[in-house]
């Protein structure tokens, strides 16, 4: 048999019969697929602890690797701290080691950033997840102070976020090269839609680099990237988990066909309302027990905006 008629499994050492196997690096620490998860809130705006773990319990059932607690979609701003910590501690009693919990220890205050790194830590945290000082614009010099400052606080991996639609300033891509030499600064969660500026840093470093847009899972991982920190894996979980496997695999045409069914239940959850005030929801319309509540000044969603996320579903062909 020629090169020429060998298969790409066949032709590639790399990948052995049922394996997935990434033959560029070994596995990611915070592994693939990794939900930023809601948080559930009872009738009376408390915490739904029950309701938080059976959904992290679920979410890695259904193929995630890690779990971010607190973040933007966990309404991390409205949470308080002592919440946030006992978040990261819910969700480590749900999963144990089954997956990597990430605390999301943002402010845009240094000092208290290192407060959250710590309590982080204390709860049983495997990584941190630190987002760009935001409202206060510090230049690209204090910017890389921030994130060393918060990365030295603590022996935790830390996951740069990089999300200039939020906090109103880019991380540089030269300050993400310098970060880059720090010994706890693994990955980054890239949101910037900078196709160039996200090359370079795949070039030019060992982050492990995430999509932060969950329409550019496949682009980004075609590139190099080791996956995705996603909301709509929330009610999609095995589908990101399909098509982030057949990326590994090289399986294009399989990874493209998952990448076309995730289309509309993007758009559903990303796209019509906040994607906390739209997850909650559409997970209650799937049967889990979760209220649709978030706390102000978010919203629940309104009658045409539940229209638009249903018509967005119905085209993905699901019944609700």
């Amino acid at each position: 048999m020629t090169a020429d008629e060998q298969t790409p499994r066949e032709f590639d050492p790399y990948l052995a019969q049922g394996e997935v196997k990434h033959p560029d690096q070994t596995d990611p620490y915070f592994g693939h697929l990794i939900t930023a998860m809601v948080t559930p809130f009872t009738a009376d705006d408390r915490v739904d602890f029950k309701a938080f773990e059976a959904l992290a319990a679920k979410l890695v059932d259904e193929g995630n690797d890690s779990l971010v607690v607190s973040g933007t979609t966990g309404e991390t701003s409205t949470l308080e701290d002592y919440e946030k910590a006992d978040l990261v501690r819910a969700a480590k009693s749900a999963v144990g080691d089954r997956a990597k919990i990430i605390a999301g220890t943002s402010t845009n205050h240094t000092s208290h950033d290192l407060e959250m790194a710590v309590k982080a830590e204390r709860a049983g945290a495997d990584g941190q997840l630190v987002v760009t000082p935001y409202y206060n614009k510090p230049s690209q010099d204090g910017v890389y102070a921030h994130f060393t400052a918060v990365a030295d606080a603590v022996d935790l991996p830390l996951m740069i976020y990089d999300i200039p639609g939020r906090t109103g300033i880019p991380v540089a891509t030269e300050t993400i090269l310098k970060l880059a030499e720090h010994p706890r600064i693994m990955s980054l969660k890239d949101a910037k839609n900078d196709i160039t500026a996200t090359t370079e840093v795949l070039t030019k470093t060992d982050l492990e680099i995430y999509s932060g847009d969950d329409q550019n899972v496949l682009a980004w991982m075609a590139m190099g990237a080791a996956g995705v920190v996603s909301v709509t894996s929330h009610v999609a979980a095995p589908t990101f988990r399909r098509m982030v496997d057949a990326v590994l695999n090289y399986e294009l045409k399989a990874a493209r066909i998952a990448h076309s069914e995730l289309g509309p239940v993007i758009r559903a959850l990303m796209t019509r309302v906040q994607g906390a005030v739209a997850s909650k929801l559409v997970l209650g319309w799937l049967g889990f027990d979760i209220r649709p509540d978030v706390r102000l000044p978010l919203v629940q969603a309104n009658a045409a905006e539940q229209e638009l996320i249903r018509s967005d579903l119905r085209e993905a062909g699901w019944t609700l």
